[in-house]
């Protein structure tokens, strides 16, 4: 397992290794002693999740003001482009953001700690996406910020309209929500 570096520091991308011929592959998808090697600190998990959406689906971007929540993300089936916001207004990167394709195929998964908006688009037919996080979902907590906030300059891989949810309908300009310190 290795980390490869992103423009904003505290995101990472997790390499595995992958063992494989042609009989399939073999990878081990975590390992708490390792992972918190990688990143420098302490991940308690308490949280695993499991999404399916279709091609063209959008969801994000999420975050918790409260009950902030790290997030390792990776794809078990098809192909997301994974995005992640600098909301921690001490960063020298508040703002900014992290573009990184996830796949079954290239089985990568993404590192986003706290204090970061979180969403994806699918670009494949179907994905799945698991990722595992450090604290409880807490819907009272929850902020949307607007994916299509121009402040950002995310140039989703869009493919038409993307596709929804009403709460991403309703996200809010950065500048009209709650931060980090």
């Amino acid at each position: 397992m290795k980390t490869i570096a992103t423009a904003i520091p505290d995101l990472l991308i997790v390499e595995p290794t992958v063992f494989g011929d042609s009989r399939g592959f073999f990878y081990e998808s975590f390992n708490q002693r390792k992972f918190e090697q990688l990143i420098g600190r302490k991940a308690n998990f308490v949280q695993d999740n499991h999404s399916r959406s279709i091609q063209n689906v959008l969801r994000g971007l999420h975050y918790q003001i409260e009950q902030a929540q790290a997030k390792l993300i990776r794809v078990i089936q098809g192909t997301v482009i994974d995005v992640a916001v600098d909301l921690r207004r001490s960063s020298a990167t508040f703002g900014q953001h992290v573009m990184v394709e996830l796949s079954a195929e290239n089985k990568r998964m993404f590192w986003i700690p706290e204090g970061f908006a979180h969403g994806f688009i699918v670009v494949s037919d179907v994905a799945e996406l698991l990722y595992k996080t450090t604290d409880y979902w807490a819907p009272e907590h929850e902020r949307c910020l607007a994916w299509d906030d121009p402040a950002l300059n995310i140039e989703w891989p869009l493919n038409g309209a993307p596709s929804l949810s009403e709460k991403d309908k309703q996200g809010k300009l950065l500048a009209n929500l709650p931060v980090f310190d």
